[in-house]
């Protein structure tokens, strides 16, 4: 296949066609913007409590990072995840026959879930919807147009969205990148010297070995590391997680266009070190008559997070990310190709590579390759309840939670500089929390004055510290849950989303199964 034809349809955002005289105007009750995982869950309990609800979605598929290649879910503690989501996973579990929740799963299998849950809900679900401008009267939104011309009306909407664009365009207080320590008080805020996914090998950074003055190899930035603390506007590292198998009939790595060796000379210099990995960790997730198949995720010093390429990436248009969006594509195709096909890295480099290939049933539509860049982090609110390191240390917990987060707070990585005359990798965090704890339901609403009729799903209130726990998929789908489930309840009480009486919320997500508290009643137990 010729280079220019290899990963051919994958597009982050297609452009729409000509207008129509007549735009179409799509009214309801709720209509929720991101067909992430907690875009669906926010639809659907929406929808199962009665409203009339439609689903605008960025692309072709839902359920973002669920379906779309991560397919080893990082749990945290698995008896912290309750309600939409943990029927999700025990629904993953029976196509599998499995008796027990899976966390474990390939992308079709999660995308079909979803989409029955959308079907039988009654969701209205558009694809292709990208939020062009809103309309703001009275602290309210009054209508969202995308860029097809499309108009939907309602009196409530959900931000389920990674970016929270919709958030950002209606005016609402958020931040991106890392807070300096002294804002919140963390430990581990701003800068921070990388013990993880390391340079444990010398390897020469200069495009001359040796020679400063011949400038720096691709990958790596003229900044200086900073001190440990200190605020900046990076944000950490994006990937793909592709779905590989050794099956037979496994796709080999596909030649990008515009593929150029010269982009991996570090890691060439690092394989010579003595530093090879495999370029990502492989996570088995299925093994079935084809053959095993498996999650493939960044490990180790050079690796698939293509580390400070998306600094842009929070506040770009369409247009800005669909560059950020190809150029993560060339550079993590171009990665695993010169890993399979480089003449200069040694045979077994080549033979440990070629063991894995695209799995053909997944991504049909896409070459294979998953549609959706993992947006680790973006935008994020700041409301009247922001989640801090405090929360995942127990020095301090939400009076109104609406979920658990569990995981570790796991930061990638966000630049890579020279030190010393080597190059270091800046910004890893990976802390245990204390237990699982809390997120407030303030963290899902604006400040009271900033935008009544609007919740968030994803783009929450947290620091970037407490963000990196918090933005795990199954916490999404929880919180899309419970912006669903106040939703609802505005709608029923006919009050701002500030307003929702918290004790009814709380209610409605235990009957539906929700966990809530640590350690959870015996009544509320999966």
């Amino acid at each position: 296949m010729p280079a220019g034809e290899a990963l051919a349809g994958l597009r982050h955002w297609h452009p729409p066609g000509a207008r129509g005289a007549q735009p179409p105007l799509v009214e309801a009750d709720l209509v929720v913007y991101g067909g992430t995982s907690g875009g669906v869950t926010a639809a659907v309990r929406a929808a199962r409590a009665g409203l009339s609800v439609v689903l605008a979605v960025f692309g072709d598929h839902v359920g973002g990072m669920t379906t779309g290649g991560l397919g080893l879910t990082d749990t945290g503690h698995p008896d912290s995840v309750g309600g939409l989501a943990r029927a999700f996973y025990d629904q993953v579990a029976g196509h599998y026959g499995s008796p027990a929740p899976r966390w474990d799963f390939e992308p079709h299998v999660a995308e079909g879930i979803h989409e029955r849950w959308l079907a039988d809900a009654g969701v209205e679900v558009r694809r292709r919807q990208h939020l062009e401008s809103i309309t703001l009267a009275e602290g309210r939104i009054e209508e969202l147009r995308t860029d097809d011309g499309t108009r939907y009306r309602a009196p409530w909407f959900v931000d389920a969205s990674y970016e929270g664009d919709l958030m950002a365009a209606a005016g609402v207080t958020y931040t991106t990148g890392r807070e300096p320590a002294t804002a919140y008080g963390e430990s581990l805020a701003g800068v921070r010297p990388s013990t993880n996914h390391q340079f444990r090998f010398p390897v020469d950074p200069y495009v001359t070995p040796g020679d400063p003055a011949s400038g720096l190899l691709p990958g790596i930035s003229p900044d200086p590391h900073g001190e440990p603390g200190e605020g900046d506007h990076r944000v950490q590292a994006y990937t793909f997680r592709l779905c590989v198998t050794t099956a037979d009939d496994r796709l080999p790595f596909p030649r990008p266009d515009g593929y150029d060796p010269g982009r991996y000379e570090l890691l060439r210099r690092h394989v010579a070190a003595g530093g090879y990995e495999l370029y990502g960790r492989t996570c088995l997730v299925h093994s079935g008559p084809h053959g095993d198949v498996f999650d493939m995720n960044n490990h180790g010093a050079f690796s698939s997070d293509h580390i400070g390429a998306n600094y842009d990436w929070p506040d770009a248009g369409h247009a800005r990310r669909e560059e950020i969006f190809q150029d993560h594509v060339r550079y993590q195709a171009g990665l695993l190709y010169f890993l399979a096909n480089d003449p200069g890295l040694p045979a077994a480099v080549h033979e440990e590579t070629r063991r894995f290939g695209l799995s053909p049933r997944e991504f049909t539509d896409t070459a294979h390759w998953p549609p959706q860049l993992y947006i680790r982090e973006a935008r994020r609110m700041v409301a009247g309840y922001v989640v801090t390191q405090a929360d995942g240390t127990a020095r301090a917990s939400a009076s109104d939670p609406v979920a658990l987060a569990s995981y570790v707070m796991d930061s990638h990585n966000a630049k890579r500089v020279v030190v010393d005359g080597a190059p270091r990798n800046e910004g890893n965090v990976q802390q245990s929390v204390t237990r699982p704890f809390g997120l407030s339901y303030r963290a899902l609403v604006p400040r009271p004055g900033e935008c009544e009729n609007l919740l968030v799903a994803a783009a929450v209130s947290a620091s970037h510290v407490a963000y990196a726990s918090v933005r795990m998929e199954p916490v999404f789908m929880m919180l899309g849950e419970a912006a669903g489930a106040a939703a609802a309840l505005a709608h029923a009480e006919g009050c701002p989303v500030q307003k929702v009486p918290y004790e009814a919320l709380r209610h409605e997500l235990l009957a539906g199964g929700a966990i809530l508290d640590w350690p959870p009643p015996a009544a509320e137990r999966p």
